[in-house]
């Protein structure tokens, strides 16, 4: 069984992927046309803000995001480490120095507390990653702090598409928010993608210059540290197709979730929880102290399972000896713990069970 199953969304929706490709190639117009004007316009309604910008994929909308937002070079920008390096690519892109914060052990996510250490420590942003699907809890009284002290808030929500917060989506609470279209993402293109979201008519500016050469018009560039990062037409018009179905994608990803919880019993597996938010599944991730001999367990009944994410961001060898001092106890032991397990909106009720029985049947002497 695949982590993952992506052929099985592309046969469910032959009919819809075929209509857009049609679309698009009757139109001729394949960059910055009619369908990424319709999809950002649908998407911004989606999420609730005034502006939505399309860009070329996830990474880049976090980098160009924060750029709109007056982040530079020097800037210290606060980040968890516990999310695949991503937001500390965009902060090196920029040249911006990564203040990292610890996370929550249950919900994964990092804290108010967090968070105000790094507002002690002078950051000139803060980024708040809604991982695995899961809106921060405190994201709220987080964006409240971060505009008291006069801190710009990006969200990524590169997982999280479609989550609540006492009914306000994510991506509605800071400055602006990022999204990734990547394919196995809730609303996933076929292919790379991504855009922000804000309700400022500055920072969306500011990024649809950024994303094409820091153009103010054509072929004039005032703008600097811009680049080539569009959505093509054709992701758009998928994108438009998939968007309709989001919610009832997400319901079925919930629905997965708690089946694992309700039949996953083992004494060496700590399954996730989420509570007064509305998770979204993109991914279902386990704990267990055991963790590789459960996945080689895993391998062996023919389960696939991946790990989200093994190394801290200030572990990567690409740092060297700069964060050696750094340790979060947090983020280090979920970074040994985490394992997860396939959760999409394909899986058949008899799947999600074949899972459950192995790792109810995975020994327990080690």
């Amino acid at each position: 069984m695949l982590i993952n199953n992506l052929f099985a969304r592309i046969e469910q929706n032959k009919a819809p992927i075929q209509n857009a490709f049609d679309r698009v190639m009757k139109s001729g117009w394949l960059i910055l046309g009619p369908e990424v004007k319709q999809f950002e316009a649908a998407f911004a309604d989606y999420i609730g803000t005034k502006h939505c910008v399309t860009l070329a994929n996830g990474t880049d909308a976090i980098e160009l995001a924060l750029k709109a937002m007056g982040v530079k070079s020097g800037d210290r920008v606060a980040t968890v480490a516990n999310a695949g390096m991503y937001t500390t690519t965009a902060l090196l892109a920029i040249g911006a120095e990564p203040y990292y914060l610890d996370v929550d052990l249950t919900t994964r996510n990092t804290t108010l507390s967090e968070v105000n250490r790094a507002i002690a420590a002078g950051v000139k942003a803060v980024v708040i990653t809604h991982l695995y699907g899961l809106a921060t809890p405190e994201i709220h009284q987080i964006a409240q702090h971060c505009q008291q002290h006069n801190i710009s808030l990006l969200e990524d929500c590169a997982q999280a598409h479609g989550a609540l917060v006492n009914g306000q989506r994510v991506g509605t609470f800071g400055d602006a928010a990022s999204f990734s279209f990547y394919p196995t993402k809730n609303l996933g293109a076929l292919g790379d993608g991504g855009a922000i979201v804000t309700n400022s008519a500055q920072i969306a500016e500011k990024v649809s210059q950024l994303r094409q050469y820091g153009w103010t018009s054509k072929y004039h560039v005032e703008v600097a540290n811009a680049r080539n990062s569009r959505l093509d037409e054709l992701q758009a018009a998928i994108l438009l197709a998939f968007l309709p179905q989001l919610d009832t994608a997400n319901a079925r990803r919930r629905e997965i979730a708690t089946q694992y919880n309700d039949c996953i019993q083992h004494p060496n597996v700590i399954a996730p929880r989420w509570e007064n938010t509305e998770f979204v599944g993109h991914l279902y991730v386990i704990r267990s102290m055991h963790r590789d001999n459960l996945r080689a367990h895993l391998k062996d009944a023919g389960i696939g399972s991946d790990i989200h994410y093994p190394i801290p961001d200030y572990q990567q060898p690409v740092f060297g000896q700069r964060f050696t001092s750094l340790k979060l106890e947090n983020t280090e032991r979920l970074a040994a713990e985490v394992l997860t397990l396939p959760c999409y909106p394909e899986m058949t009720d008899t799947q999600v069970a074949q899972v459950a029985t192995a790792i109810n049947d995975w020994p327990t002497q080690f």
